[in-house]
């Protein structure tokens, strides 16, 4: 059995697509209603995954896994980055840091608007560690374009595919994302020392 750190449903459902046919059992925080939110003090994704995966796994005596997922904007020196899921603040929606990511950008023209999204994952069975990372660069657009993934997808286009990554269905998102590059590439690790 492996657990995944998160209580944020949408990142568990990205992890799970990729974890499909893995052999051993993947559980979620919501099978452990006793481990709250985790506190994510780190400074960096590596700090924040491994915070994550730490706790459950010291709770849990299971083999655990947490990611934490940065948006970095060029104009922005890097920000939101480790602060992406409350960069406006705590207890926040999508809706609202992508508002105030728009606002912070408003003035800068699109060719100044490069980002990239990096993820971390980080697993740990109370012996090993393993981690693997996962980055796709674009464009902050000047409007959301489309319906699918959530966060800053609706605003988050990648040139090579001329699509947000909200107009991607989920399967192309986990080909081309940060967090399904991540996962993949930690999955192989894992394989490797599951007996």
């Amino acid at each position: 059995m492996i657990v995944i750190a998160t209580h944020n449903r949408d990142k568990e459902k990205e992890l799970r697509a990729v974890l499909r046919d893995f052999p051993l059992e993947v559980k979620s925080l919501d099978h452990f209603p006793e481990i709250g939110d985790i506190e994510e003090t780190g400074l960096t994704l590596m700090e924040n995954a491994k915070i994550k995966a730490e706790t459950v796994q010291k709770i849990t005596q299971l083999p655990s896994l947490g990611d934490d997922t940065g948006l970095e904007v060029d104009a922005l020196n890097g920000a939101p980055g480790v602060y992406s899921s409350r960069f406006a603040g705590e207890d926040v929606t999508y809706e609202k840091n992508v508002k105030k990511l728009l606002y912070k950008l408003v003035s800068v023209p699109i060719e100044k608007r490069t980002a990239r999204f990096r993820t971390v994952i980080y697993y740990t069975d109370g012996k090993r560690e393993l981690y693997s990372e996962g980055e796709i660069k674009g464009i902050i657009t000047e409007k959301q374009i489309g319906k699918n993934g959530f966060g800053y997808d609706p605003v988050f286009y990648i040139p090579e595919v001329k699509k947000t990554m909200a107009e991607l269905s989920p399967e192309e998102k986990n080909k081309l994302s940060h967090r399904g590059q991540a996962m993949r590439k930690l999955r192989k690790l894992l394989l490797d020392i599951i007996p």
